[in-house]
């Protein structure tokens, strides 16, 4: 399989993680700690996540270089960009609401996790190659 092709089947892994996180956030964490907590929370917790992913399926990968891991992790993070965008306007949300969740506002944290989300595997690379 090519670079491309695990680096996709990664983020769709990633994905699924993604979706547990946001029913997990919303269904436990949300009515036990408030909104601003639970979205903290969860993002932390989501960002972590895809560290761990990047970390533990770096291998998988070969030895991808410097150049590599940053392709492979902008990558993800215009996946993860194309996705939510596309599954937000497709039910229907207005332009203004999708881009609310790139704000800083009400404890969240999104624009950090796609910070994490595209640096992830240049990260794992780093920690593995020590």
């Amino acid at each position: 399989m090519s670079l491309v092709g695990k680096s996709v089947v990664v983020w769709l892994g990633i994905l699924v993680l993604a979706i547990a996180n946001g029913l997990f956030r919303e269904a436990i964490l949300v009515p036990e700690l408030g909104k601003v907590p639970a979205f903290l929370a969860s993002g932390v917790l989501l960002s972590a996540l895809i560290l761990f992913v990047s970390w533990l399926t770096l291998p998988w990968f070969g030895h991808p270089g410097a150049r590599q891991c940053l392709a492979i992790g902008i990558g993800w993070l215009l996946l993860t960009l194309v996705f939510e965008f596309s599954f937000g306007l497709a039910r229907g949300l207005s332009w203004s609401r999708l881009l609310e969740a790139y704000s800083f506002r009400d404890g969240n944290i999104w624009p950090l996790v796609l910070l994490v989300t595209a640096m992830a595997p240049s990260i794992s690379c780093r920690i593995r190659h020590r």
